[in-house]
């Protein structure tokens, strides 16, 4: 199992390379399924290997992988970049809250609160199970034994 960018890099060629070959999603190669090259693993190591396209079809196979991965990030960093001022608004949206539901997204990037009671549920009528972490609670006016001390008579 891989974390981090190297996952996300193979998280995204393996759908890209699902969208060729699979899903016919390539103008180059048309509306063909391509079962590409089919590896049996045993121990982590390939043991057989099963070519169902030519040399030629492969490399067009990885040309058009390569095109919507670079044609996603350019777009993707094109969106951030264009709302900048969204972007940063969640993240700090998120620092306060650490989770936010769907509804809370829109709220924060129409500038409006996030309004959550005393359970951190958003308003009363959402019934999220989001919790409200990392908000500055009012401080206790009484110490706080956690019910284990003994009361005075």
């Amino acid at each position: 199992m891989t974390n981090g960018a190297s996952g996300d890099i193979q998280m995204a060629t393996a759908l890209a390379r699902s969208m060729v070959t699979e899903w016919g999603m390539s103008e180059k190669l048309g509306r063909v399924r391509y079962n590409g090259n089919e590896q049996e693993v045993f121990l982590g190591h390939s043991v057989t290997q099963t070519k169902n396209v030519s040399d030629e079809t492969a490399g067009l196979i990885d040309e058009e992988v390569r095109a919507l991965i670079h044609t996603g990030e350019l777009t993707a960093r094109q969106i951030l970049t264009s709302r900048i001022d969204h972007l940063h608004a969640v993240a700090k949206a998120l620092l306060e809250y650490e989770t936010l539901s769907g509804d809370e997204v829109k709220r924060v990037m129409e500038g409006l609160p996030i309004i959550r009671d005393d359970n951190g549920s958003e308003g009363p009528k959402s019934g999220t199970a989001v919790p409200a972490t990392g908000r500055v609670r009012p401080p206790r006016t009484e110490p706080d034994t956690g019910g284990a001390a003994p009361q005075p008579a």
